[in-house]
Formats: C-alpha cells, sequence, structure tokens
C-alpha cells in the first residue's frame, strides 16, 4: 500500500501523468532498483491520479482493476480513455454496445469510489458534428456513466453550440494544449473540470508553479483533475508532483 506519511493534498484537486509503467522514469522518480510490480504503489505515494490510456486499446480484466486499486490505496483516482471503437472507428455513432462494455469493464472501479472521468478523445480529424454528438451524448449509457468528458482535437468543435451539448448532460470539454492546439479554456460540467498539459519537453518550475495557483482556486468550486503528459524522462510525473504540493502549501 501507499506510503501514508504523503504530504497533505487537497481533496478536490488530483494529478498525475498519462500512465505510469515507464523504467526510464528510474532514477528520477523510482528509485533505482524498484521493480516494475511496485511502480504503482510508489507513484500513489507521491500522486494522486493516473490516466489509464490502456482502455483505448483493450479492456482490462477484474483482476488487473483489483490489483491496481489495492497497489494505489483509497484516495487514488483513476480515469480512462474511452475505446479506439468509440472514438475512431465508430466516431460516436452506433456504439451503444462498446458503451456497455467499457462501463461493465470498470464496474469494479466505480464502486470502490475510485473513478475519476472517462476522457472521449476524438481524432484530429473528425470535424464538428452537433448532432452526433448531441445523439451520442443522449444514449442510456451515457446517463449513468459518471463523469465524461471530451477532448476536441480539430478547432470546428470549439463553439457555443458544442458548449451547450456539454452543459445539457452534465460533461466537460477536456482543456488540452500541445504544440498542434490548445483548447479554449470552458467549463461546461458543473461539478469537475479536466485538464491535459502535453507541451513538449515539459513545463518549467513558474509554468508549475501558476499551473499550482490556477487549478487550486478551480479546486474550491469543482474537482479538478490535471494529467501531465509522460515522456521518457519524468518530467510529467515531476511537474505534477511539484504543482500538487504547492496547490497543498496555499491552504497552509
Amino acid at each position: 500500500m501507499p506510503d501514508q506519511t504523503q504530504p497533505e493534498k487537497p481533496a478536490a484537486l488530483f494529478a498525475g501523468t498519462s500512465g505510469w509503467a515507464y523504467a526510464t522514469w528510474k532514477p528520477g522518480f523510482y528509485p533505482p532498483k524498484f521493480p516494475a510490480k511496485r511502480f504503482l504503489e510508489h507513484y500513489a505515494s507521491r500522486l494522486n491520479s493516473v490516466e489509464v490510456n490502456y482502455t483505448f486499446r483493450a479492456l482490462p480484466t477484474a483482476a488487473q482493476l483489483e490489483g491496481w486499486m489495492a497497489a494505489a490505496g483509497a484516495g487514488f483516482r483513476f480515469s480512462f480513455k474511452a475505446p479506439e471503437i468509440v472514438t475512431h472507428r465508430k466516431r460516436l455513432r452506433d456504439c451503444g454496445d462498446a458503451i456497455d462494455r467499457f462501463l461493465t469493464a470498470l464496474e469494479p472501479v466505480r464502486s470502490a469510489g475510485m473513478l475519476g472521468c472517462l476522457l472521449f478523445q476524438l481524432p484530429p480529424n473528425f470535424k464538428a458534428d452537433a448532432p452526433r454528438l448531441e445523439a451520442f451524448l443522449a444514449l442510456p449509457q451515457m446517463a449513468n456513466a459518471g463523469r465524461i468528458c471530451f477532448e476536441f482535437r480539430h478547432e470546428s468543435w470549439f463553439t457555443e453550440d458544442t458548449w451547450t451539448a456539454l452543459r445539457a448532460h452534465g460533461a466537460a470539454v477536456c482543456i488540452a494544449e500541445s504544440e498542434d492546439l490548445c483548447t479554449p479554456e470552458v467549463q461546461t460540467a458543473p461539478d469537475f473540470a479536466c485538464y491535459r498539459l502535453r507541451m513538449p519537453g515539459g513545463y518549467d518550475a513558474s509554468t508549475v508553479a501558476d499551473h499550482a495557483a490556477r487549478f487550486h482556486a478551480l479546486s474550491a468550486t469543482r474537482d479538478v483533475f490535471v494529467y501531465y503528459k509522460h515522456e521518457d524522462e519524468p518530467t510529467g510525473p515531476l511537474a505534477a508532483e511539484s504543482m500538487l504540493l504547492q496547490a497543498a502549501a496555499q491552504d497552509l
């Protein structure tokens, strides 16, 4: 189980990276001889959330999820990327059965109270289609899906029609930034926000300090999930840890 002596962090601010199983994070984040089977345990002693991209390609077994939850501890939150068949192959059309399978697979995490966000990351060549988005959001399965967020990677989606559709269903815009595109900072969900910070090379100390102040303030009104990009070097987890600790210090 994670070290329970980790510094206090704001309960409504969750941060981490996309995944944890990176041997190249030794020795900067993981100890030099630390076994891979204990990576998540160590990760969760320093960070309180992770974005699982594994689910884009395959669904985890109940045994896998139970192992992850045991390693991370009760205060941890797992966010999951929606399956490729939903976002890239069927492009939000005729995918009720795939959503059923996705949600059923994640039920152990939901039941344990450890579910963060469900990220629907649309492909860059998927242009705005408001009727299709609305029909997808109106699926019966989505009503009980939990905290759902959409990362739109074509700028044609950045319209009031999109924000209105998301607000009507309590869904969030995933506010993502990369060298290719930056999402406008629009909050459409009433109780949570999601950020994916993907600038290559990471973020300098001054920018991470700005993140801490910004996300700490936002966490006064909603849960905030922040995921830094994973790199070969441990810049992502170290930035997430620094941001969390600086945010926590603002409450002292």
